[in-house]
C-alpha cells in the first residue's frame, strides 16, 4: 500500500476532479513514485456514479498527455476518511460538505485544492460543465499548477525524493 493516499473531490466526479486524479497521478510516475503515492477522485454527488469523464475534460486532458478515459464516478465514502491522507476538494461548496461529513478522527489534511496553487489568484477550480470549451483548458491550467505545489508539499512532509 502507498505511503500517502490522495484523493480529489468535485461535484459529480465527472470535470474537475478525474482532471486532478490524472494529472496528479501522471505527475508522480514521472517522478518515479507510483509506489509511494496513490491517487483517486471522487464526487459529493451520486448522479454520475459509474460514468466516464465529461468527454470534453477527457478530450483537453488528452490533447495534453493525460488519459482519464478509464476512471469512472464514484461517490465519496465515509471510509475515504481513513483511507486517505490528503482530501482535497474543488471548491467551499464540495469542501463543506465533506467537512460535514468528517469524522473527528480524521487527522489527515482536508482543504481546497487550490491552496498548493497559490499564484493562481483563486481559491476553487471553477465548474467547466455548463460553460464553454475553454473552461476545461482553464480548469487543466490550474490543476497542473496546483499538482505541482501538491507534490512538493507531499515530497517534504514525508521524505520522499
Amino acid at each position: 500500500m502507498a505511503a500517502v493516499r490522495v484523493l480529489f473531490v468535485c461535484l459529480g466526479n465527472i470535470c474537475r476532479s478525474p482532471t486532478a486524479h490524472g494529472v496528479f497521478e501522471s505527475l508522480v510516475a514521472s517522478r518515479g513514485l507510483e509506489r509511494a503515492i496513490a491517487v483517486d477522485s471522487c464526487g459529493t454527488g451520486d448522479w454520475h456514479v459509474g460514468h466516464p469523464p465529461d468527454r470534453r475534460a477527457a478530450a483537453e486532458a488528452l490533447k495534453r498527455g493525460y488519459e482519464i478515459g478509464h476512471l469512472r464516478a464514484r461517490q465519496v465514502a465515509p471510509a475515504d476518511f481513513t483511507r486517505f491522507h490528503y482530501i482535497l476538494a474543488m471548491d467551499r461548496t464540495n469542501l463543506a460538505d465533506l467537512q460535514a461529513m468528517c469524522p473527528p478522527e480524521f487527522s489527515g489534511q482536508l482543504g481546497l485544492f487550490l491552496s498548493y496553487a497559490p499564484g493562481s489568484g483563486l481559491e476553487e477550480v471553477p465548474d467547466p460543465y455548463y460553460g464553454a470549451d475553454d473552461g476545461f483548458t482553464r480548469v487543466l491550467n490550474l490543476v497542473e499548477a496546483a499538482s505541482e505545489g501538491l507534490l512538493e508539499e507531499i515530497r517534504g512532509a514525508h521524505s520522499l525524493r
